[in-house]
């Protein structure tokens, strides 16, 4: 079998409700959040996943992504890992877009990167060595993280620049799914909020 990495982005918080970059900063969830994370649980502990047996687990130790592998039944088998935290935006943390435009009017994340904090190279070599680390097992990962740096893990695990990961988005609370067709790294699902729905 083919390893392949599942994204679980943490549930809905304050900040990233208003679009206010979240880097570092601590920020816990919403009871919107709680709720999803539990809905996201209920989700992967039936078929056709059956509570992912065999599946390596690990989670950004940042409160909001693992409150959210907790609340969603993983907490025990989840490993903390600095690697998954979400980008150092530096200056920029805790801004919104249009307050960091006001500044920098042609800003764009993806091509300016941020003052101050992690560079776009940084973020790109991170990521790859998520990739690297899940595809080095015969098994299957899951991770609990946050929204740029799945992104950057989705855009690396295609092969692609970084920037790539301006157009995959990714909601709170998503479920994505990044695996293999015909020998090729592939998209098997993305931006999966279904759970959501009920």
């Amino acid at each position: 079998m083919a390893p392949r990495i599942l994204l679980a982005r943490h549930g809905q918080t304050e900040w990233s409700l208003l679009g206010r970059h979240t880097g570092r900063t601590d920020i816990p969830l919403l009871e919107e959040g709680r709720r999803g994370a539990k809905l996201l649980g209920e989700r992967l502990h039936r078929g056709p996943w059956q509570g992912l047996p065999g599946t390596e687990v690990r989670t950004s130790p940042l409160v909001r992504a693992s409150e959210t592998c907790a609340l969603a039944g993983f907490g025990d088998r989840a490993e903390p890992w600095d690697a998954l935290m979400e980008w150092d935006y530096g200056a920029y943390e805790g801004l919104t877009p249009p307050q960091i435009k006001e500044r920098q009017p042609d800003w764009f994340i993806w091509r300016d990167g941020v003052p101050g904090g992690e560079t776009l190279a940084q973020l790109s070599d991170r990521a790859d060595g998520i990739v690297e680390w899940a595809r080095s097992a015969d098994r299957d990962v899951l991770v609990f993280a946050h929204g740029h740096i799945l992104r950057s893990i989705g855009a690396r695990w295609l092969g692609e620049d970084v920037s790539f990961a301006a157009r995959i988005r990714l909601d709170p609370t998503s479920l994505s799914v990044l695996g293999w067709a015909y020998d090729a790294p592939a998209i098997e699902r993305w931006n999966d909020t279904g759970h959501l729905e009920q």
